[in-house]
Order: C-alpha cells, then structure tokens, then sequence
C-alpha cells in the first residue's frame, strides 16, 4: 500500500480553523479550555515571550466559544471529551476577538488610526448588528460609529476618542442586547502598541488611549463574561489596568497553563516519530528545549516546526536561530551597549553554561525597561532570552541562557556590538591592520590582547575547543576586514587544506595566511608553534604565490580567555 500523506507543518499558521480544516499538523492544546473554566478568571492575561502559541491559542478559545462555532473542528480532540463542559460553553457566546500585533505606528496618529482600524474591522463581522430588532435606533447609531470608514485618501475607520476608548465596551453592550447572552473578550499582543510607542517617543498618549479601552471593556462592563488577553510583558497595573481587582495574571514563573504555551517533551517525541524524524530529537533538544515555565520546561514550537520543516526537505539540513529572525533583538544589543565590567563578568558566566542570582520585576512600565541596567536583566527574562533555573529566592532568580539557539544570539549580537565599536576608532583599527600588513607581530599581538579585553569571552569548557577557535576567528576576521581594499578570505581551500585567514593585498603584493588555535591550557607559545606547523605543512601559501604575492607573512595565532600570543614568520 502506498504511504499516506503526511499533514502539513504549521510554519507561521496561527488560525485554529484553518490548520484543522486544511490537512495542517496540530498538538491539542484544547484541554486549556477546561482549565480556564475551571480556574476561573474575569480578566485573565497570560504573558510568555514571543512565538509560543498565544495567538493560535487565541484562536481556538474563538473558536470554541463563539456563537458559529463549527462543533465538527473539536471532534477528537482532547476537549471533546469534557461532553458536559462542551454542552454547556462550546458555541453558547458572542465572541469580540482583536489582535493589536499590528500597531506598529511611527507616530500617535498613525497608531491611533491603525488601533482604529483594529476594533472597526472586528465590528465589521457583526453587520447584523445595524438591523436587529433588538436594538433601537440610537444603539444602532453607536453600532455605525463603530463602523464608519472615511473616503478618498483617508479610507479608514473613523473615530473620536470617546467613541473608540468606549469602542469594546460598546460592541459588547449591543451584542448583549442582541443575543441576550454576555460576551467574551477576547485582546491578542495586548502590548505591542505599548511597546512600539516607547519605541518611537509617543509613550504616554498611547498608555492614556489602551488603559481607557480596557477600563471600560474590561472593569465595569457587566456585559462581560470574561476576558483573556496575551502579551510578552506583565506591563505594570498602574500603568493601564488601574482599578482592575478582578485580574487573573498568568506569567512564565506561574504554575498553571505551562504546557499551553509551547511544546512539551512528548510533544517534539509525537511530531518527531510522526514525521520519522526522531533521530533529530537530541539536536532540537540542545537547540530548541530549555525554556522553564512555572514548573515545566518546554521547546520553542516555532523552531520545532521550523526546523522540521526543512528536515522533511533535507535529512542534512542544520538547525538555525529560526525563533531570533522572527523580530530584533534590540533588548540584547541595548544591554551590551551599557553593561558595566561587573555585567559582562556576568555575560560571559550565562555564555559559558553558568547560571546567575538576579532580582526580577516582572510588572514594568515600557518607559521603566532600560532606566536601569538591573531592569534589562527582567526584561531578558521576560521575553525568553533569559530562563529560571531551580526554585526562586524571593524576588530573586537563577537566570541561564535556555539552548544552544539563544546563546548563539547572544555570540552573534556580541560580535556585532563589538565590531561596531572597534570601528569607532578608526585609528586604533588602522594601525591594527598595518601591524599585520608590516609583519609586526609584537605591535599585532599588543593592540588584539587590548581589543580581547575590551570584549566579552566564551570560556564555557564544555564547547569543544574548535567552538572557541571560531570566535575568536571571527573577532579577528571581522577586525581585519575594516580594510576594504583587502582581498580576505575566510576558511579557504589552499594547497593540502583550508586556510583560517587568507588575505592579499596587492599593494605591495604581499600576503598573510592566519591560522587560529585555542589554548586549553593556556599554553600559548606552543598553539601558535602549533599553528605554524600546520600551517607550513598543509601549504596554506600555495594560493598566495599563485596569485602573484611576493612576500609571505604566515601568524600563528593562539588563544585563551582574554589573552593571545602571536607568533610570525615570513617567506
């Protein structure tokens, strides 16, 4: 018999009914319902970092509670099960469900406008709303306030400001009116307007605008069933949840709902033996696994899927730092921008496997995140850089890196801050280069052992020592390339093998072949001796005279910590 097809991997699906309905691949993560319902909230938000199922989780609470529920999506899943639960809730509730991921104004305005359209495109599904008899005439005049889209180049949802800080409010009232039943409410990313007005300097407008949205929907509004709400960030209540005293916060240090957001072990064991992938389990495992919410430890689902999706296509394929491409990591680059010596101790600890103790505000203000750089270490933590190791002291934490994907950010982002503050100063850089250019190891040697310390170190001993090599490879690959008029090479096949560094410079007509060892134990002399051996017989210059160079210099360079040794000789 011919193999069944296989369901399609998820890679960025995050609505309930179309991965059910069009042959896409789904870990049941309906027994939430029950859990909600059983642990009940009016207001609930749950906060996790970004790609971690909110939003297709979000998309199955509407799905199961909303009035057009289609009852067929839950057959055999978990949920279905609950028969006395799904008799009572699936299908009984008119649904309001928005996502605010897309606020993404450079200015109030144009936030304003795109919030606007958020909330007017949602009350668009409830056209009926305009003729039912249920309602009067007036009540309908709020429903087409709600609704209203200007004309000509200014086609977009219009609103005064009463009128959409009422906007939830309002929709919810006249659905209540029209069905006779109260409503769920259901707020996707309910921060990122939060965030993106701290970004661009509107702040205080935007925190005004949301904390008199979810006032109004969310605190007095008795035709509230309940309301659930996700985020990265548990934004401080002050800030805009004000007088909100029936608030069920859910974050990644809360027991409850840890295996909702996110993939389980048995979880990557089910697709993996599903797909006849489980020869990859330890791989995603060192990548993707690691993360600690209450007291589970989970997988990122976007990489899990990310990956296997590309393992399908290729058995060969390596795992990447899919979950990093999906957004900046600014939070890191600002860290190391204004870490102090103390700080980057503390970098190099997490790099190198180790763990830290550090105080943790989970409730900020967006304006309060880098005010301090003891803030930042909450918002790392937070927002998944950062995981909790072990059991909490107090308000303080053990902090470590969660796998080999997010400590590869760290390196990346590390590596880049460093090279763009060495290009600061031109100088100094300059000089560097002409050490090398000139043969002048004791000067070449001088100023990398100042940059080394200037940096953050891997010193991590369970990295294999190539690991190692590589880094310090691509500091000095990276410094050397500030020579634009250099032809540099990295990795490059020449005579019986492949050269670190290959450089030519045809000014002069001179070339440098650069081999870099790392010194487990310090023994720094004997790596560069090393290196040089290697070099010589492996005839790394072999490209260099084929290409016309006159005059060789061959470094041997060796490694450790913060420190190095350059050793030369010239042909």
């Amino acid at each position: 018999m011919p193999d069944i097809p296989k369901k399609k991997l998820p890679i960025g699906i995050e609505n309930f009914e179309e991965i059910l309905t069009e042959g896409f691949y789904y870990v049941d993560k309906t027994p939430m319902i029950r859990d909600l319902l059983h642990n009940w909230g009016k207001v609930n938000l749950f906060t996790r970092p970004r790609r971690f199922g909110k939003s297709l989780n979000m998309s199955m609470l509407k799905s199961f509670f909303d009035i057009n529920c289609k009852k067929e999506l839950f057959q055999g899943l978990a949920i279905a099960s609950e028969t006395e639960l799904c008799a009572q809730y699936m299908g009984k509730f008119p649904v309001i469900s928005i996502s605010l991921k897309s606020v993404n104004g450079t200015s109030y305005e144009a936030a304003r406008g795109l919030v606007c359209s958020v909330i007017g495109s949602e009350a668009l599904r409830f056209q009926f709303l305009s003729e039912s008899s249920n309602l009067t005439q007036k009540e309908k005049e709020q429903y087409e306030q709600l609704t209203m889209v200007g004309s000509g180049d200014e086609e977009a949802f219009k609103m005064s400001d009463s009128v959409l800080m009422g906007s939830l409010y309002t929709l919810s009232s006249l659905l209540k009116k029209h069905y006779n039943q109260r409503v769920i409410i259901l707020i996707d990313e309910y921060d990122v307007p939060l965030a993106k007005a701290n970004e661009n300097g509107y702040y205080d407008e935007m925190a005004f605008l949301i904390r008199n949205v979810f006032e109004q929907a969310l605190k007095t509004n008795d035709n509230l069933y309940f309301a659930v709400l996700t985020g990265c960030l548990r934004v401080a209540k002050e800030s805009i949840f004000t007088g909100l005293n029936n608030f069920n916060v859910l974050t990644i240090t809360d027991v409850g709902f840890e295996e909702y957001f996110g993939f389980t072990d048995s979880d990557v064991k089910a697709l993996l033996d599903y797909y006849h992938l489980s020869d990859c389990y330890s791989v995603i495992k060192e990548w993707y696994d690691g993360y600690h919410f209450g007291k589970l430890d989970v997988y990122c689902p976007w990489d899990v899927i990310c990956y296997c999706g590309r393992l399908r296509f290729n058995p060969d394929a390596q795992p990447e730092a899919f979950w990093s491409n999906t957004s900046g990591n600014a939070v890191i680059r600002h860290f190391l921008e204004h870490a102090t010596p103390v700080t980057k101790r503390e970098i190099e600890q997490l790099i190198s496997g180790e763990s830290i103790w550090k105080s943790i505000r989970q409730e900020l203000t967006y304006k309060d995140m880098y005010r301090s750089i003891d803030h930042i270490w909450s918002v790392l933590f937070t927002t998944g850089y950062l995981t909790q190791r072990g059991e909490p002291k107090g308000n303080k934490m053990q902090l470590a890196i969660p796998n080999k994907e997010i400590r590869n950010i760290f390196e990346e982002q590390i590596s880049e801050w460093f090279q763009d503050t060495a290009r600061k100063d031109s100088v100094a850089l300059n000089a560097f280069c002409t050490a090398f250019q000139n043969g002048e190891a004791e000067i070449a040697e001088q100023k990398f052992n100042e940059y080394l310390n200037r940096t953050i170190s891997i010193r991590d001993t369970a990295v294999r020592s190539e690991m190692k090599e590589n880094y310090f490879h691509g500091i000095l690959l990276g410094l050397l390339s500030y020579k634009d008029s250099w032809y540099i090479v990295s990795n490059h096949e020449s005579g019986d093998g492949y050269a670190d560094i290959l450089i030519e410079i045809d000014e002069g007509k001179i070339g440098i072949i650069i081999e870099v060892k790392y010194a487990k134990k310090g023994n720094l002399e004997a790596c560069c001796k090393e290196a040089l051996l290697q070099i010589n017989q492996k005839r790394y210059t072999q490209q260099l005279y084929e290409d016309g160079m006159k005059t060789i210099h061959k470094y041997g360079i060796a490694c450790y910590k913060k420190q190095c040794r350059i050793l030369l000789e010239s042909e």
